[in-house]
């Protein structure tokens, strides 16, 4: 495992051909898997060469959504959820996790009838914003806030419309600033930050990492990198379209956390 001083990167290959996947909001397009497979790798390499210790998980047999491993955990400084998927065809994911995510936290997880997608939570400091999407219900909601509750945090959730995840539409970029699609999310829940919108064509462009010093962007945004380095960020920028087909962002391809153990203990949610 990665050394747990570290910020530590876990990822997925690619295994079942990507046009099979789960879409929401975008229309089935044709996939090259092996364009596909080469821009994982070139994203695995940029978080290697920001710093992070990466952990390169296998694919998933039957599970063609398995690369976005967002989705099925969440990992904050004192407890890693293991979430449980609001597409049913996801729920087989998160299993595997568990002894990887066990060498750095303790694990708890979303019980059914909840659901709960990674991908829908957005933690700035101590403030859990969560997505209130077609993927994660208020009974998911309520079970993490009651693991997270022991540890301090404020959960709260987020209105949003027309995009898959809460981070598809906004994401938090350091320095008190949030990038969003405000046409997808309602930025009330985000008054207090400086708002970076992003144009209206260049609706993805809200899905950043910020990693190190630099904020990671999906190449094609030149409005939206204009933006951000007016604020004094450091962009670069990655190519991943044949995943975008798959209705992917940045954020989806992987669970990015400072590796160290943390102590708050938790009672399994029933």
């Amino acid at each position: 495992m990665g050394n747990k001083s570290r910020m530590t990167a876990i990822t997925r290959e690619i295994g079942e051909p990507l046009e099979n996947c789960e879409l929401t909001h975008v229309s089935r397009e044709p996939v090259d898997q092996d364009l596909a497979l080469a821009q994982h790798q070139q994203y695995r390499e940029k978080l290697v060469q920001l710093g992070v210790d990466l952990i390169h998980l296998p694919a998933l047999t039957g599970l063609p959504d398995a690369v976005f491993i967002e989705d099925a955990a969440i990992v904050f400084d004192d407890v890693a959820i293991l979430t449980r998927p609001g597409a049913e065809s996801r729920r087989a994911e998160t299993a595997s996790l568990l002894p990887v995510l066990s060498d750095f936290r303790t694990v708890q997880e979303i019980h059914e009838p909840g659901t709960l997608d990674g991908g829908d939570v957005l933690l700035i400091e101590r403030r859990i914003y969560v997505g209130q999407s077609s993927r994660t219900n208020a009974e998911g909601i309520d079970q993490l806030g009651r693991i997270v509750k022991p540890c301090g945090y404020e959960l709260l959730p987020v209105a949003m419309n027309g995009c898959l995840h809460l981070k598809t539409g906004c994401t938090y970029i350091g320095d008190n600033t949030v990038i969003a699609n405000a046409k997808w999310i309602d930025l009330t829940r985000f008054a207090d930050f400086d708002l970076i919108r992003v144009p209206p064509d260049e609706p993805w462009a809200a899905n950043t990492i910020s990693i190190s010093d630099k904020i990671l962007l999906t190449a094609g945004n030149p409005k939206s990198r204009l933006l951000i380095e007016a604020r004094g960020f450091l962009v670069e920028e990655l190519d991943i379209s044949e995943l975008q087909k798959a209705e992917a962002g940045l954020t989806c391809l992987s669970l990015i956390f400072l590796g160290a153990q943390a102590s708050c203990l938790h009672d399994s949610i029933k």
